[in-house]
């Protein structure tokens, strides 16, 4: 895979402003792919939360626009990103998630077919997204996140990165930022 990517980038509309280093975030528990229930507001220690619109699965279509809206593609690519830079965001003393508003069965065979070593929760009832006013864009009626990432230090934010872009370096764009 290349650098360049082919989709059209976002563009940062303010609508995570409102995420600041010091926010404590809420504790609002959501389903995960290892069958536990977790809330970010209880997570120890140092985390990395990649937030992404949605993961397709081979055969099935995109949602419909999807290649129109800038910021949809690359969810694949950017958890397999964190994926095989895994070991050293733990090395530095950081676990990964990721979350979506994809259900858990969709996530959990995503986890299984792209072998991610760490959980995926699901936002699917979209508590997350409203109580923290997280971006997201609508096509067909149905909501998806806009791509971003929270650096959290004991169910804090200490960092928000949004937009992400391009979404296939962003894990070791930020693990680079990260070790600095």
């Amino acid at each position: 895979m290349t650098d360049q990517w082919p989709y059209p980038p976002p563009q940062d509309d303010g609508s995570a402003r409102h995420l600041v280093p010091g926010l404590a975030l809420p504790a609002t528990p959501l389903p995960a792919t290892d069958g536990h229930s977790l809330s970010l507001a209880r997570l120890a220690g140092r985390w990395i939360v990649f937030v992404y619109p949605w993961t397709g699965r081979p055969g099935l279509p995109n949602p419909p626009g999807w290649d129109d809206i800038p910021g949809a593609h690359g969810s694949t690519p950017e958890a397999e990103g964190f994926r095989d830079v895994y070991d050293a965001f733990r090395a530095a003393g950081f676990d990964v998630l990721g979350v979506s508003g994809q259900s858990t069965p969709d996530q959990q065979e995503f986890a299984a077919r792209v072998r991610l070593p760490f959980p995926l929760l699901s936002d699917a009832a979209g508590a997350l997204r409203a109580v923290l006013g997280l971006p997201a864009f609508e096509t067909s009626g149905v909501p998806y996140f806009k791509r971003l990432t929270l650096v959290l230090r004991d169910g804090t934010i200490e960092r928000v990165v949004y937009p992400v872009h391009p979404p296939h370096t962003h894990a070791r764009d930020l693990l680079a930022t990260l070790a600095r």
